[in-house]
């Protein structure tokens, strides 16, 4: 794959990463910083500059869920979403960490039914619902959690669905080699300028490949999602839709309180985001033509969304009117407030 929109180092402010990524996030303890987080961030446009970073964005990371949106690129532009008819809550739960709430399962039940399928069908295991009301509901039924449960069950039953439109076996979808997943590799490597058949490779919790890629080619990844006026029709037909999709139907990419859900829905789609395992946090920024790319570490899910809060306050998504999705307060269990999360004090972002 030609690298002509590989980023390049063009930032606004230098971030030297002698002695490791800097320390940006921080937890108090009454008055003390009891923890730091450190992380690296590349924001890209779709021309490919970084317009601003900090720390190591140039070492490749697993992106995790956080690429969600572009793995589901092969659903539509292959034409399987308008053979199946999908809705947008099908493409938004394509795209999908969800919390396995009623409205994700029952909805992924359905549609797995529509493509003539099965919760059986479904490679990616089985665990509890994330959401604690979901989850005690389930218990209380004496009810075991099922694949569909699985928070990356509408990105799978997403993976079932191109296979049938494609005509290959539905069975061993997950694999490597599988066609649905030289699909996926091939979006993956035009929207990030990178050729990634060498790229590091491991196995997702969810039991698909999962690829190594600069936090700037992630960035600029999303940037063309928002502004895919270099791809194919086909490719921007498909980001228009899964921005649409993720727009309207916040609730279906994450669920009830969720940092995700919650973003999309006070921003009302100006800040499209996603979450990923081990601290990293993707998103796109539609009016803007940005990407964003963050990877915390330790991998601290707290940090990450912190960071990705004041990165949208940067770019004036977000403002100090939403104090709740800038810092995150600490409870003790009794439910006294006791510090909180937050950007370190000497964070210039």
């Amino acid at each position: 794959m030609p690298h002509d929109h590989t980023p390049t180092t063009q930032q606004e402010t230098p971030a030297p990463v002698t002695g490791g990524n800097p320390q940006l996030v921080e937890a108090t303890r009454g008055a003390m910083v009891e923890s730091r987080h450190r992380a690296a961030f590349a924001v890209a446009d779709t021309d490919g500059r970084i317009v601003l970073s900090g720390g190591d964005f140039e070492r490749p990371v697993y992106a995790r869920s956080a690429i969600k949106p572009l793995q589901a690129l092969p659903l539509i532009e292959s034409g399987a979403a308008d053979a199946y008819a999908l809705s947008n809550a099908e493409i938004a739960l394509a795209c999908a960490s969800h919390s396995g709430e009623p409205r994700h399962v029952e909805t992924v039940r359905a549609w797995l039914t529509r493509i003539g399928c099965t919760v059986a069908d479904l490679e990616c295991g089985s665990h509890l619902p994330t959401n604690e009301t979901a989850m005690q509901a389930l218990l209380r039924d004496r009810q075991d959690a099922t694949p569909a449960h699985n928070n990356c069950s509408g990105k799978h039953t997403g993976f079932l669905t191109l296979a049938r439109h494609m005509g290959v076996a539905t069975k061993g979808y997950i694999a490597y080699h599988h066609p649905v997943q030289q699909r996926v590799l091939g979006a993956l490597e035009t929207m990030t300028g990178l050729d990634l058949g060498a790229a590091p490779r491991g196995i997702d919790g969810c039991g698909i490949p999962v690829i190594a890629v600069p936090l700037g080619n992630l960035a600029l990844a999303f940037a063309r999602l928002t502004d895919p006026r270099d791809q194919p029709e086909a490719r921007q037909v498909a980001c228009e839709r899964i921005c649409a999709a993720m727009a309207a139907e916040p609730f279906m990419v994450a669920g009830t309180d969720r940092y995700c859900t919650r973003v999309m829905t006070a921003t009302g789609g100006d800040a499209l985001i996603k979450t990923g395992a081990e601290g990293v946090y993707c998103g796109a920024l539609p009016k803007l033509g940005l990407g964003i790319a963050v990877k915390v570490d330790d991998g601290a899910q707290r940090a990450a969304e912190v960071l990705m809060g004041r990165l949208l306050r940067r770019f004036g998504v977000l403002d100090d009117t939403h104090a709740e999705l800038l810092s995150q307060p600490l409870h003790n269990r009794a439910g006294t407030r006791v510090g909180e999360v937050r950007c370190s004090a000497d964070c210039s972002i």
